[in-house]
């Protein structure tokens, strides 16, 4: 592999072709289904993959097949296929759809609003996830490019990612045969803790949410007239959020939520806060005067990876503070969002947080927990060897430094779902998303560099893959990370 070349190339096709792509993109309001509860009508998710499908079918990969496949009831899928040399198979996964606007956003941008500064492209969805699949065939096309052999890649493009991809296992299962045994997947949906080296997640956390709601009347009557007697809503739905979290100090109270955290992983957080230092925390736009919930970097890095951490996230019952009269609300009503540790089954600590919540309701008001969501957890396989010397060649040869291994807090389903069902593959989870980028909130960017040379990384690791598969080092290698590994990375 001529290195600078290949770097040549994937720089000019970013620059001339992938970013103003994805500046369209970035225009076309194509939230997730969870979001836009009307998104077949209004059109905008079959604009996004229309965009998609055109720009991949006019990519000069000989052989590829680039398909729409729509299941009745469900998002589309865009499913590509690009022939390769020998029996192997690379799967490489992305989505399309988005999350909502958010507030906050700056002056002068906006999330349906592409803004170029500097190396940066603002707006929704470029990082999150729009690039993986303009990324994906680029790295294809740069090794066909020199001439370098590859195995079968298959492509996936979801479209309600943002939704807990509840439509995947659908299209998976239909198209089991099509995709075959991946000996490989690469996801590009995830982050970086600095733009300075490639960073490959180790594990993601699982998601568990809902709506919780206490009611305590029929209609909303005078504050004077009722306060004292009747039970705030509000009083109460703290008293039942204090079952599950520790106010003060944010620990989830819960025994249940947690699980053991392999000494590997301690090893790897470590590893990580020696590398970043305060950048664990300084991406955070906090206030003036604010601190993190720890003082310890290590604690702050396994409280976002492996334990259940509570966001509320929304609310309903309260009027706008301009609307506010002097009314005891008849009811509060909160969205949880309760992250969890990798390994955690998330339907049983659904069950368990509506159990917690709903018994014995105080005063005999009426509280009523709504589950949404229950999305898988992973926690990554051992690192093979060659996959090992790949990710560490490619950090190096693009980035000029080592590469790291770290936990995400986020939740990729596909991911959990994809090693049940794949249990010798490999995986190279990694993406874009670094400090400040604020995937799902205002001001969310791509920082272009970091996608050039994660583009680059992806041609290194699927080359190299190759050669693996030519000498049987490919298969059936996985084993789950803490246990007899490969390496001291244990995955990626």
């Amino acid at each position: 592999m001529d290195t600078a070349k290949l770097q040549s190339f994937v720089s000019a096709t970013w620059d001339d072709d992938i970013v103003p792509q994805l500046v369209e993109y970035i225009r076309i309001p194509n939230k997730s289904p969870m979001f836009d509860a009307q998104w077949r009508e209004n059109g905008h998710m079959d604009a996004a993959v229309a965009q998609f499908e055109a720009w991949a079918k006019a990519q000069p990969i000989p052989g590829m097949q680039v398909e729409v496949v729509r299941l009745e009831g469900r998002t589309p899928l865009i499913f590509i296929e690009v022939p390769g040399q020998g029996d192997d198979c690379v799967l490489l996964y992305g989505h399309l759809d988005k999350q909502p606007e958010m507030t906050g956003w700056a002056d002068d941008l906006g999330p349906w609003k592409p803004v170029i500064k500097g190396d940066k492209l603002y707006g929704r969805g470029g990082a999150d996830d729009g690039y993986a699949m303009f990324g994906s065939l680029t790295a294809i096309r740069a090794l066909q490019e020199q001439g370098l052999p590859h195995s079968r890649c298959v492509i996936l493009i979801e479209a309600c990612e943002e939704s807990g991809s509840y439509d995947l296992p659908h299209y998976v299962d239909h198209l089991s045969e099509r995709i075959g045994k991946p000996s490989l997947v690469v996801c590009l949906d995830s982050g970086c803790a600095n733009y300075d080296q490639l960073w490959c997640t180790t594990s993601l956390r699982g998601l568990a949410g809902g709506n919780l709601r206490v009611s305590v009347l029929s209609e909303g009557v005078h504050s004077g007239d009722a306060s004292g007697v009747v039970p705030s809503s509000f009083r109460i739905l703290r008293q039942l959020l204090s079952r599950l979290e520790d106010e003060t100090t944010g620990r989830i109270l819960v025994d249940d939520l947690y699980v053991e955290i392999p000494e590997q992983r301690r090893q790897q957080a470590k590893r990580a806060t020696e590398v970043l230092g305060t950048a664990v925390y300084d991406k955070f736009p906090f206030l003036p005067g604010m601190t993190p919930m720890s003082e310890d970097l290590g604690e702050l890095v396994l409280n976002r990876t492996w334990r259940p951490m509570l966001s509320v996230t929304g609310v309903d019952g309260m009027p706008p503070l301009t609307s506010a009269g002097n009314v005891l609300r008849p009811y509060t009503a909160v969205k949880l969002s309760l992250r969890l540790p990798p390994t955690l089954e998330p339907k049983k600590a659904g069950e368990v947080i509506k159990r917690v919540l709903e018994q014995d309701p105080p005063n005999g008001c009426r509280v009523e927990v709504e589950l949404e969501k229950a999305s898988t957890g992973w926690n990554a396989p051992a690192l093979a060897p060659w996959l090992e010397h790949a990710i560490d060649h490619a950090s190096q040869d693009f980035f000029g430094a080592p590469a790291m291994y770290m936990g995400e807090g986020g939740t990729i389903p596909f991911m959990g779902m994809l090693g049940e069902k794949f249990p010798g593959a490999q995986f190279m989870i990694t993406g874009v998303l670094g400090p400040h980028s604020n995937a799902h909130g205002p001001n969310e960017f791509l920082h272009i560099p970091t996608g050039k040379r994660v583009t680059a990384v992806v041609a290194r690791v699927i080359a190299e893959h190759f050669e693996a598969s030519g000498k049987g080092l490919t298969r059936g290698v996985g084993v789950q990370a803490g246990g007899d590994g490969f390496g001291d990375h244990g995955c990626c």
